[in-house]
């Protein structure tokens, strides 16, 4: 089996209902001296995972704005892919898992109080 291109997920089997948690961290570009530049890579985000019962890692392109949910907002993520990185070892290597996306958004946007009162006027 080839995964090249990542595999590809079922959201609604794999994670289940994902809770926004926090901003993980940001990983930066590097200079071609080796120094880190101000210039953002990536962003990844801790989300509570129901069917995985555990808190999970997505990671998201840095040119996505920065994501500022309200802790335990419903999100979903766009577009996953799980992917892998090996590292030789003496016995064989190991395997650390991945997880990107295009972008997280919240699940169900929360209709402000004031617009439902407006519909309900008319």
């Amino acid at each position: 089996m080839r995964l090249a291109n990542g595999i590809i997920i079922d959201k609604e089997k794999t994670f289940g209902v994902l809770k926004f948690s926090a901003l993980r961290r940001e990983v930066h570009i590097q200079n071609e001296d080796g120094t880190v530049s101000e210039e953002i890579k990536e962003r990844t985000y801790d989300l509570k995972c129901k069917e995985q019962g555990r808190m999970i890692q997505v990671s998201i392109p840095a040119t996505v704005p920065l994501k500022e949910f309200d802790y335990n907002a419903e999100v979903e993520i766009i577009n996953p892919v799980a992917d892998t990185v090996a590292t030789a070892t003496f016995q064989g290597a190991d395997v650390d898992w991945y997880i990107k996306a295009d972008d997280i958004k919240l699940k169900n946007k929360q209709v402000s109080k004031n617009a439902t009162e407006l519909s309900n006027k008319n």
